[in-house]
């Protein structure tokens, strides 16, 4: 290798470059022959660069170059030259010059491919392989220009967070893999250990414990680009294992955290595309998010908040509205109705097309999906189709109330439940944002949701679980309320949203170690479990544990987005398929009974 090995990348030569002697080496992507002529595209992880083949060239670098086919990797030795004015490619950084060659070397040859690496369509998107055979060929499909340039931008991101959070005092410090099995909200990936039959290591669902511990150390300001596990269901934005920036401090407030993350994405973004994000991120409480998106990870690419159509009832004759709004046994009214103005809609969506956005509210458990069409004039509106017939005589009326216009479409979820009624009417918000173009696929709208409930009350179980998770310091003016009214305790906790994602969850930490007890008692831990489950966390508190927070962005997540995708599988190098499998090494796999044997396990049929 050392005699043709390689003075520049396919991605280098320029214009100045002319009458260089150069060696290449990479990757045959397309070839030609025009008369006599090769023209070969020569590739490599920088770029592109055009080798020529003249006709006058020697017979034996002729009958090479007759021999080169799509992915063989060879080394070139040649000389640069311009290209001629009509022959200049504009699209290729190299496009002004190409390597004559006078030798070429394969170094390795390549098989039939299974598929073409970068085929385009007419239209000049890329064709993609289906999933399994995208991931059975992986490292021919990590090849492809999308797949080189997903990966160089996840290393630049995660230079560039280490860069910034060493710049304000954080360590970076690992904490273990193989860590105790404790309860965390999903299932755990378990390792049987040989040394004691019948125990078992878990791979972390997240460092949580540790890094808590890590403050009570001393060491104030930790992270940790996290590898993390959970065992459960796959879906676009989610694998089995994952990676997040996991952070904690010391002595900080939410707000502390909060602007430390945003300073880390502002510096993120400017360092890796060149975009200047404004700071603050807007707020929004929790309740809000749900009243206005139905949705605590709300896409704040377009408006169309939701309305409250509470007067609805009063206001008409449809019956499934009053129902909504009656008063319960106990005389309290738990349901709702929402409202949603879709501007300008009402031509663009047929009767077949409202059933459509019925579906996707009925998923969220709506009974329906009420709707009607604003007519007439902006002086003498008029209600038509669908529920219109319950509001005859009102179109003004409702129109001012919701802030309707002429040409509008009018749609509506209620339900005895105030949250199905929000979701589900959020659910069909985000389909008409997809459907009707609404999100702007070069902006990233950044908030925070804050004030998030403390418990959720557990329908199954008849039991209250914590929404975030046990160590979360539940805001202190509810502190004397926590169990007489956990229903209406707000955590000091916080999700950071982008573009309808989750990016990050983080919480302010309790540090008081009867505080905790508090916690586990309300959500059905005894001391002696949880003193089995976590003590080795609370016994750490007895000795000055300072006040702390932490959060912990997903970095696949940031990634995926930054990259305008929609699966976390395109910014992982070796991602699992749907099924939490790998084709290219067909794992998870059998392995031998002696292994077994020398775990003491036995399989089950």
């Amino acid at each position: 290798m050392e005699a043709m090995k390689r003075t520049a990348t396919c991605g280098d030569l320029r214009k100045a470059d002319i009458g260089k002697a150069v060696t290449l080496n990479g990757w045959i992507h397309r070839k030609r022959d025009h008369g006599g002529i090769s023209f070969i595209n020569l590739r490599d992880r920088y770029g592109l660069t055009q080798v020529v083949v003249d006709s006058d060239s020697p017979a034996e670098l002729a009958a090479t170059a007759a021999d080169l086919k799509m992915e063989y990797c060879v080394a070139v030795e040649g000389i640069v030259r311009g290209r001629p004015d009509s022959m200049i490619n504009a699209d290729m950084p190299t496009g002004e010059v190409e390597v004559v060659a006078k030798r070429i070397s394969i170094l390795s040859k390549s098989d039939v491919l299974p598929f073409m690496i970068d085929e385009l369509n007419k239209d000049g998107t890329r064709v993609v392989p289906n999933e399994d055979l995208r991931l059975k060929f992986r490292y021919l499909d990590l090849r492809t220009a999308s797949m080189q340039h997903h990966l160089a931008l996840r290393h630049k991101v995660t230079i560039a967070v280490r860069n910034y959070l060493d710049a304000h005092n954080f360590y970076e410090l690992e904490t273990p893999t193989f860590i105790k099995s404790t309860p965390e909200g999903a299932r755990d990936y378990l390792v049987p250990s040989r040394l004691y039959p019948g125990k078992f290591y878990a791979l972390p669902q997240s460092p949580q414990l540790y890094k808590q511990l890590l403050m009570v150390s001393g060491f104030d300001r930790y992270f940790q680009i996290a590898r993390c596990y959970r065992d459960e269901d796959a879906r676009g934005d989610r694998q089995p294992e994952f990676t997040q920036i996991d952070m904690e401090m010391s002595f900080v407030s939410r707000d502390d955290v909060l602007a430390m993350t945003e300073g880390m994405m502002q510096a993120v973004f400017k360092e890796t595309m060149g975009i200047d994000l404004a700071l603050p991120f807007q707020r929004i409480a929790y309740d809000d998010a749900i009243d206005w998106y139905g949705s605590d990870k709300p896409e704040l690419r377009f408006g169309m908040k939701m309305q409250d159509g509470a007067f609805l009832a009063e206001l008409g004759t449809f019956q499934a509205f009053k129902d909504a709004l009656a008063p319960d046994e106990k005389g309290c009214v738990t349901g709702a109705v929402k409202a949603l103005v879709v501007s300008g809609a009402a031509e663009a969506y047929s009767r077949k097309k409202i059933e459509e956005l019925e579906s996707a509210a009925k998923i969220y458990k709506a009974r329906g999906l009420g709707w009607m069409k604003v007519a007439g004039t902006p002086d003498a509106p008029l209600l038509e189709g669908g529920i219109a017939k319950f509001f005859d005589g009102k179109a003004g009326d409702v129109c001012a109330r919701l802030g309707a216009k002429t040409g509008d479409l009018l749609l509506f979820v209620a339900d005895t439940k105030k949250k199905t009624a929000c979701t589900a009417l959020g659910a069909v918000r985000t389909r008409l944002g997809k459907d009707l173009g609404l999100c702007d696929p070069d902006a990233f709208a950044f908030a925070w949701i804050v004030d998030f409930p403390m418990f959720e009350w557990n329908e199954d179980e008849c039991k209250w679980d914590t929404a975030h998770h046990m160590f979360t310091m539940p805001q202190e003016k509810y502190h004397a309320t926590l169990e007489s009214d956990p229903g209406s305790v707000k955590g000091d906790l916080y999700d950071l949203v982008l573009n309808g994602y989750e990016l990050a969850s983080g919480s302010i930490r309790i540090h008081d170690p009867d505080l905790q007890k508090r916690i586990f008692k309300i959500v059905g831990f005894d001391e002696a479990e949880g003193q089995k489950k976590f003590g080795f966390l609370t016994e750490a508190f007895k000795y000055g544990a300072p006040p702390h927070g932490g959060i912990a962005p997903g970095l696949d997540r940031l990634v995926m987005l930054m990259c305008k995708e929609t699966s976390i599988k395109e910014v992982i190098a070796f991602p699992k398929n749907t099924f939490a499998q790998s084709p290219m090494d067909d794992c998870p796999s059998e392995v031998d009974q002696k292994q077994l044997d020398e775990l003491h396990l036995i399989i089950k049929e």
